[in-house]
């Protein structure tokens, strides 16, 4: 087995509009160790956005490789990608994407419903998972009777519902509070000390700060790579 969960070599992905052609990404090479806690930053138009879907095998890349959990991705068709997002790959989004009308219990359902996890092992996972983030009196609330931390809480344990090994969040803090948003980098903390592999995508250095690793993307190239304040926690909290 790779210490690399995420082994990304010679990356392009070329955007073809009429007869105007695009790179967003222009030949990167990207490799993330299983249970490391890394960000990927830039300005808008950097090729963070266009990295975020091939690592989340939500899109493909023109050419290159990309191997993930020792599988590589590159060539996989369609459904094997959705089969592969829904098992390996846990999202987290800026804007939440929870089903409005659908209470927090049948939001974290939805994956463990894709997956045909039985009934009753299903709602104790729902039930464990919403303890979990702190959200246990919140189980049959809907996303207009919480905040937005609350909300993105019930993301996150949305995104762990079926353990993948990777959770990758694009800008997971970006709708909510100070105060909010440092509850929930604790609970990316949390689950990178537990030994989870996690993706963040920010142009939030402050946010970036908060993790292991910072890959800086401009222009579609990986300009250099930067230590977070994390560095080492993981080790010294197991230890």
């Amino acid at each position: 087995m790779s210490a690399h969960m995420i082994d990304i070599v010679n990356l392009v992905k070329r955007y073809q509009t009429g007869t105007v052609s695009f790179e967003a990404l222009k030949g990167v090479d990207v490799q993330i160790d299983r249970g490391e806690l890394v960000s990927i930053v830039g300005p808008s138009g950097s090729g963070k956005s266009t990295m975020m879907n091939i690592i989340g095998c939500l899109d493909i890349p023109t050419s290159g490789k990309y191997t993930l959990d020792d599988q590589d991705v590159t060539k996989l068709t369609p459904n094997q990608l959705a089969d592969i997002r829904n098992r390996k790959i846990g999202f987290v989004f800026q804007a939440f994407n929870l089903l409005p009308y659908a209470t927090a219990f049948e939001n974290v359902e939805v994956p463990l419903l894709f997956a045909r996890v039985g009934g009753r092992k299903r709602k104790q996972r729902i039930l464990d998972l919403l303890d979990r983030v702190g959200l246990a009196d919140k189980v049959n609330n809907k996303p207009t009777e919480m905040s937005g931390g609350e909300m993105q809480r019930v993301a996150i344990a949305r995104a762990l519902a079926n353990e993948p090994e990777v959770i990758l969040a694009d800008e997971p803090t970006g709708n909510l509070d100070s105060s909010s948003g440092g509850g929930i980098v604790e609970l990316f903390h949390e689950l990178w000390r537990e030994g989870k592999t996690i993706v963040v995508i920010t142009h939030d250095s402050a946010l970036a700060a908060q993790t292991e690793r910072i890959i800086h993307i401009r222009d579609g190239l990986i300009e250099k790579v930067t230590h977070g304040n994390q560095q080492g926690r993981r080790a010294a909290h197991v230890a």
